[in-house]
């Protein structure tokens, strides 16, 4: 698979650093407005934006009643992007998502014809509540529609709205009728997204919003024409060459049969990330720098924003588990000690 381009490191243009500030602007007024009704997550909710910049799908995995679903909700509604949710069950098939050719018949001449009815894959923002609660066969349904933003049925191939994201939601306690996700589908997830439990103070706060009558009510951001314009601005932030090798090395050490593999990396994982890690660094240090209205990204970004996308990435072996070695520990010790992007 083919890098995306990236602009040379080159500085940008005068109307581009405007439009960085006015994109700044916008994630800060998306911030608040997401921030009156969800208390916290501001970890979760700048991933979720930064994957959305960057025309990425983003994996959020946390338990039950931390507001995962909500989040995404809001998020959708504070940019004024079409949202449709799709609860997986076991019993859901892949043309309750997709959409079905329905027979119709003409009143007037007694013809009949197939008619194709989209299904709630036909939104901006798309919310897999529980992903995993479904057969693999129904979670396939997902794969062309997040890598090609398309949809095929009956031998037709039908546009999906632009911009489309893939916002999914996993319980990791709840393990019974559940299927794991294919490490293919994972891939397809720019980042994954832990949503932890609040602190005292948020979790007082939540309560107090929510056991009373006040209705919150939002103002729009963004809409979708607009948030085009801004992704295609994320993709014109230049980056040098350097950081490209940079990122890119990063992704080949996670691979136990790289030469640059650490010792580690060898013992204790099964499989590392593939090469669209490489270009989910870079565009997901892009998104972080024009989120912060700055016009170059840097090493600083692809270190911020590589754990979230590696994790899901990174599988570890019985070697890893009899020692007690997680994803996330090896990461992190791949990012303080081994990687050449660390500070000096």
């Amino acid at each position: 698979m083919a890098l995306p381009q990236t602009a040379p490191s080159t500085p940008p243009a005068a109307d581009d650093v405007a439009h960085l500030r006015r994109l700044a602007s916008a994630v800060g007024s998306l911030r608040e407005q997401v921030g009156r009704r969800i208390v916290g997550q501001h970890e979760v909710v700048d991933g979720i934006v930064t994957a959305i910049l960057a025309g990425g799908h983003a994996l959020l995995i946390g338990v039950p009643g931390l507001a995962k679903t909500l989040m995404v909700q809001t998020v959708a509604e504070a940019l004024e992007l079409s949202f449709n949710r799709v609860q997986f069950t076991p019993d859901l098939m892949p043309g309750d998502i997709t959409g079905t050719e329905i027979v119709e018949e003409d009143p007037a001449s007694g013809r009949r014809a197939f008619r194709f009815v989209p299904g709630p894959i036909f939104a901006h923002v798309v919310l897999a509540d529980e992903i995993n609660r479904t057969p693999p066969k129904t979670q396939a349904a997902l794969l062309q529609a997040m890598q090609e933003h398309q949809v095929t049925a009956a031998g037709k191939t039908y546009a999906l709205p632009d911009p489309f994201f893939v916002l999914a939601t996993q319980n990791p306690i709840e393990q019974e009728g559940t299927y794991p996700l294919p490490e293919a589908q994972l891939d397809r997830f720019m980042l994954e997204l832990r949503v932890g439990y609040p602190n005292r103070a948020e979790e007082e706060t939540i309560v107090e919003q929510t056991t009373g009558a006040q209705v919150v009510t939002l103002q729009p951001v963004l809409d979708a024409a607009s948030l085009h314009g801004m992704q295609d601005l994320v993709r014109r932030i230049p980056v040098s060459k350097s950081l490209i090798a940079a990122a890119v090395s990063l992704a080949r050490m996670t691979r136990p049969v790289d030469p640059e593999a650490p010792a580690f990396v060898r013992e204790f994982v099964e499989w590392g990330a593939g090469p669209r890690a490489s270009q989910y660094l870079v565009l997901g240090a892009k998104a972080r720098a024009a989120m912060e209205g700055r016009p170059m990204a840097d090493l600083d970004d692809v270190r911020a924003i590589a754990p979230f996308v590696l994790r899901h990435r990174v599988v570890t072996n019985f070697a890893a588990e009899a020692a007690n070695r997680t994803n996330d520990d090896l990461i992190r010790e791949l990012l303080t000690t081994n990687w050449q992007g660390r500070r000096g």
